[in-house]
């Protein structure tokens, strides 16, 4: 992901979610050194994955892909992409939370070998008051 992506992707973010990420959010991922990456089709950006390492574990911190681009591969290729990245860093677990509402999330996760480890209790904001979070992970060594 460059500068010149963050346009598309926050369109891609407050398309799919409810509670998006700001222009800001991304700008200082992008300058903190996140590991932030776009999917393109042809030459237009459809997704993206953000991701910050910690020591010898990483956390996914946000993934999105343009609806009409879903359930075609690109969220897989990206997570894919990002998982072998940060196999080959030498990251040892991949780290991520959840909303438990987000049914299609949790079976995409799962397929991609991520378990439950834990919740974190009325951690996103929610229509009505707050949702937990699920956190998955998945081991890569």
């Amino acid at each position: 992901m460059r500068l010149e992506d963050v346009e598309a992707v926050l369109a891609i973010e407050e398309a799919v979610q409810a509670y998006p990420w700001t222009r800001g959010n991304f700008l200082d991922a992008l300058a903190a050194g996140y590991d932030a990456f776009v999917a393109l089709e042809d030459e237009a950006v459809v997704g993206f994955i953000v991701l910050m390492r910690a020591v010898d574990e990483a956390h996914l911190l946000v993934i999105g892909i343009a609806p009409g681009y879903q359930r075609a591969g690109y969220g897989r290729a990206l997570l894919d992409h990002a998982l072998r990245l940060m196999q080959g860093a030498g990251i040892r677990r991949l780290l991520l939370e959840v909303r438990p509402s987000n049914t299609a999330a949790l079976a995409f996760y799962r397929q991609a070998g991520f378990a439950e480890i834990g919740r974190r209790r009325g951690y996103y904001p929610a229509a009505e008051g707050r949702e937990d979070a699920l956190v998955l992970a998945k081991e890569l060594s």
